[in-house]
């Protein structure tokens, strides 16, 4: 069921998400948001944390990808080297 309601943006650019949209949603405060815009259209996205389950099998994959690529453990830590400026 879709709800539609509307709102404004206030001087600080904060815009104010209705009531009965946040409580079918069940957001809460300091839910963070993406934003996406394009043309007269903006999209807000919750952001969902992984529960342990989901990040231990995201790390799993990152994993077995970085094998697959050939990636060795001091690659990495060379490119994080690299991209914090560090020789």
């Amino acid at each position: 069921m879709q709800t539609i309601s509307t709102t404004r943006l206030s001087s600080k650019g904060q815009v104010v998400i209705p009531e009965e949209v946040r409580k079918r949603l069940r957001l809460e405060t300091g839910t963070q948001f993406i934003v996406a815009a394009e043309n007269d259209v903006v999209i807000l996205k919750t952001i969902q944390t992984p529960s342990m389950k989901e990040f231990d099998s995201l790390i799993k994959q990152t994993r077995r990808q970085a094998r697959e690529a050939g990636l060795k453990k001091s690659d990495v830590t060379d490119a994080i080297r690299r991209a914090r400026g560090r020789k």
